[in-house]
């Protein structure tokens, strides 16, 4: 899609836009500042939900956000009325330091579940954001250096997109996730500003277009957070209007969903203890939803994310997976494959087993295995549905980090 450009630069790319981060120890404060911006999210749908996802549900309803505050260290969730009091005070310091109408401020949190917020720590990182707020890269890199959790290593990703009326927007993101990550967003905070102008009610239907295709489709072990959060902001900067009788610029949602997919691929492959990334391509399902029934039920499997950690092309895993994931499947003309970036391989082809011991295809497969990147591709010769998932092993090190977790 050349009308579409990856660029540095994160939030900096986007005028009017200034956004900070600051940390103490575990505990890190993002600031996002976008002045009158239109605004929607999604949420997770866990039902135990966390007192920020509340609060901001009520802030988003307006359609207005000018602001966003984001605490790491504590998720702010099973925490009762004190928690959506903790909520209104960080928002009101915000309101009150930046001048900004507190019904416009949306606040989101990510960490351990069940613990009273440290205000007095958060309090005073949030005041050292606010101060380090500026429009440069480096200040888009701190944001999302801020909202790590378990996380290795920030996620930010920026597209410029040309529409199909020859005129330019750009769109911006960070994104926080390594544990707890699941379909139905995942324990991921997502934070989306564009320069371009569009209704609340377009950006909903637009994100959840982009959701479904991006954090809906990553699995790291197939945990649902209380937390989970994704907005999108339009501050209009560019004077680009992306609807027509009501309908987005197509390439907009192509940007959008682009912008999406990539911060959605840096969460899998930053999975807890992660050591292989996962891509399950299924084609020839009978329904796009058929297609990815399958490709979840790849990256989500145990089994198989146990296989590839152990380098063990064991595509029995695979087929059993799709078998119970709950779409339409005909053992007799599937073909799995596996690839890495080097080769490709056949072990069912139509049917028809190829891997066998002591065969060229479970040699190569077993090469295959040893990759650091590892594709999943099934045909199921059913009719024209595709889907693609994202994952990653499920290591050792996955146990320890979540068996130390709090302690």
């Amino acid at each position: 899609m050349n009308y579409i450009r990856d660029v540095d630069g994160g939030f900096s790319i986007i005028k009017d836009v200034k956004v900070s981060g600051a940390r103490e120890g575990k505990f890190g404060v993002s600031i996002i500042l976008c002045p009158n911006s239109t605004a929607s999210g999604v949420f997770t749908t866990n039902k135990v939900v966390a007192a920020p996802v509340t609060y901001t549900k009520n802030v988003v309803k307006r359609g207005i956000v000018s602001a966003v505050v984001v605490n790491s260290g504590n998720a702010n969730c099973f925490t009762g009325q004190k928690g959506i009091e903790d909520c209104e005070e960080l928002v009101t310091l915000v309101s009150k330091d930046l001048k900004i109408p507190a019904n416009e401020i949306a606040i989101c949190s990510t960490g351990v579940i069940g613990r009273e917020m440290p205000m007095d720590i958060i309090s005073k990182v949030a005041y050292d954001s606010i101060s380090r707020l500026g429009d440069n890269p480096e200040n888009s890199l701190a944001a999302a250096k801020a909202i790590m959790t378990t996380d290795t290593f920030p996620k930010e990703e920026a597209v410029e997109v040309t529409l199909t009326t020859g005129e330019t927007v750009r769109i911006a993101g960070i994104t926080k996730g390594s544990g707890m990550i699941a379909p139905n967003m995942a324990t991921m905070l997502s934070f989306i500003v564009t320069d371009a102008a569009i209704s609340q009610k377009a950006i909903k239907n637009a994100l959840r277009i982009a959701a479904d295709l991006s954090f809906n489709m990553i699995v790291v072990d197939g945990d649902e957070s209380t937390n989970d959060t994704c907005l999108m902001m339009a501050n209009g900067a560019s004077g680009v209007d992306v609807e027509k009788d009501g309908k987005i610029d197509s390439n907009f949602q192509d940007g959008l969903n682009h912008l999406c997919i990539n911060l959605a691929k840096k969460m899998a492959r930053d999975g807890e203890g992660a050591s292989k990334f996962i891509e399950a391509n299924v084609k020839g399902a009978e329904s796009f939803d058929d297609a990815k029934l399958a490709a979840k039920a790849i990256v989500t499997s145990p089994l198989f994310k146990s296989a590839v950690f152990g380098g063990d092309p064991n595509w029995g895993r695979i087929v059993s997976a799709i078998g119970y994931s709950g779409c339409e499947l005909n053992p007799d003309i599937v073909t799995i494959a596996i690839a890495d970036d080097e080769d490709d391989v056949d072990l069912v082809r139509k049917g028809e087993i190829l891997a066998f011991e002591d065969t060229p295809y479970l040699e190569r497969a077993e090469k295959i295995m040893q990759s650091k990147n590892i594709k999943v591709n099934i045909d199921m010769f059913l009719g024209d549905g595709e889907a693609t998932a994202w994952g990653c092993d499920l290591t050792y090190d996955y146990v320890k980090i979540n068996a130390e977790y709090t302690t």
